[in-house]
């Protein structure tokens, strides 16, 4: 028995050390191993099934849309990246450049894409000639390289995956319905597949992405009050294309700037879901995300017809990503496993309960044990599956909403940042000065100016002079 409490063990409490409990967990529930090169993961099968399946279910969600999947090289020249001047600035501190190869120095030196901007409009300047040719729906998954002076598996390494979409359109209104439509299919994404509600908004002037006219942002609350940005949207403008000669003839034979958008979440969104659903036994996946939804463990599987009956269980569920643990480990180390890896449910089954005819669902974010008799398991288990991905939504609703507070001068700021982490809703002028003093004062950031506009006061948080909108503010991953 002290073997199958061993795995438990080996985790730090969240109450204890948050940041320790999130690298125990990515670690003994193999999500990841670190890699011999600084900064880089390697994502082991369970990490990189998660990804497969947000990978499937969002590329679904973008082609519902229109987009087309495409992909663009690894490298840029360094001339392509200086086309932008915003642009090659934000990123200059992030890129990593090649500057040989085959042992001879390149005549000009290429960065590895740290994101993807100036390929597309360098591709876009040649494939596009007329306003028949818009609107442009493109997209890419790929790995990007940044960097990174610090780094945390999935939440910051020097190489992640992701997708990069970039679009093409004849007119200004075009680009920011789109910019917000994605903006939209990330949000309704989170909350109906990973069980994560989101607020969404616009990003203030000094967090907006290099080089964009407008920036927005879906903003999580994780379990330790901290926010972090799980996907972003990009309104361009003409920008770029005023750079790069993205020009089209509109249907009065006029030249004209293309607007563009740029869109993309990452494997960031891991971290996300480790830190949302998480607990002191390990991971909680969502069902809707779980790589296996239904973990069967038989129960003194040597005795005849156990095995059988937990196999013949394992095809009547069938419509279910269902596995059997028919390893000869114990019991209570099987549990202590599925729970580490966050399977939604298990099934456990012995010999009285064949006897009985019947088997025992367990939850994995309450542990609720259920009896069900065989005749009635699937529609059972697929109910409980639902049951437990619409409670997991609520609980992180619950929690971000409890866990949001109010304020309207700076010693009522400084006061719930010191004792209450979380998100504060707080008025403000957007004068640039004050977003510095507040993260000088506090350590937290501008999140977002949500779309969903609340007036808490006439005055800025900060300065006291007149306020412009309501922001949420709070300390970041």
């Amino acid at each position: 028995m002290a073997q199958d409490k061993k795995l438990v063990e080996a985790i730090t409490s969240m109450e204890e050390d948050f940041a320790q409990w999130y690298t125990d967990v990515v670690k003994k529930a193999e999500l990841i191993e670190y890699s011999s090169i600084r900064g880089c993961m390697i994502l082991r099968p369970l990490g990189y099934a998660i990804w497969e399946n947000i990978q499937k279910q969002l590329d679904a969600d973008f082609k519902a849309t229109g987009v087309e999947n495409v992909y663009m090289p690894m490298f840029i020249p360094e001339s392509l990246l200086q086309k932008e001047k915003d642009h090659v600035e934000g990123f200059a501190p992030e890129v990593a450049w090649v500057t040989h190869g085959g042992g001879e120095a390149l005549q000009e030196r290429m960065c590895v894409r740290p994101t993807s901007e100036t390929l597309f409009c360098d591709f876009y300047s040649k494939i596009i000639q007329s306003h028949r040719d818009l609107p442009k729906l493109y997209n890419q998954w790929c790995s990007v390289v940044r960097w990174e002076k610090t780094t945390r598996p999935f939440l910051r390494s020097m190489e992640f995956l992701w997708q990069e979409g970039h679009t093409a359109h004849a007119t200004a209104e075009e680009a920011e319905e789109r910019t917000i439509q994605m903006l939209n299919v990330y949000a309704d994404f989170c909350e109906r597949v990973l069980a994560i509600p989101m607020i969404k908004g616009r990003k203030s002037e000094k967090e907006k992405f290099a080089g964009a006219h407008a920036t927005y942002t879906i903003e999580a609350l994780m379990h330790d009050g901290k926010a972090l940005q799980s996907g972003t949207s990009h309104n361009f403008g003409d920008g770029f294309a005023r750079a790069f000669g993205i020009q089209y003839t509109d249907k009065n034979n006029t030249l004209q700037y293309v607007h563009q958008t740029s869109w993309g979440m990452s494997t960031r969104i891991i971290g996300a879901i480790i830190m949302v659903h998480g607990d002191d036994s390990g991971l909680v996946l969502p069902p809707r995300i779980a790589p296996t939804q239904i973990m069967i463990i038989p129960i003194n599987q040597n005795k005849e017809g156990v095995l059988d009956k937990a196999f013949e269980l394992r095809d009547k569920l069938s419509a279910f990503k269902v596995k059997v643990d028919a390893s000869e480990k114990s019991p209570g180390w099987k549990f202590s496993e599925q729970e580490m890896r966050g399977i939604p449910i298990r099934i456990e089954i012995g010999p009285k309960d064949i006897e009985a005819n019947q088997a025992v669902i367990v939850r994995r974010d309450t542990r609720e044990k259920i009896v069900v008799s065989l005749d009635q398991i699937v529609e059972k288990a697929g109910e409980v599956l639902e049951t437990m991905q619409q409670d997991m939504l609520n609980r992180a609703r619950a929690h971000r909403d409890s866990h949001t507070y109010s304020a309207t001068n700076m010693d009522e700021f400084t006061k719930i940042i010191e004792e209450k982490p979380g998100f504060i809703k707080a008025m403000w002028c957007q004068d640039e000065a004050c977003e510095k003093e507040i993260k000088d004062r506090t350590g937290a950031t501008s999140r977002c100016m949500p779309f969903e506009q609340e007036h808490i006061a006439d005055t800025c948080v900060c300065c006291g002079k007149p306020a412009t909108t309501m922001a949420y503010w709070g300390k970041a991953y």
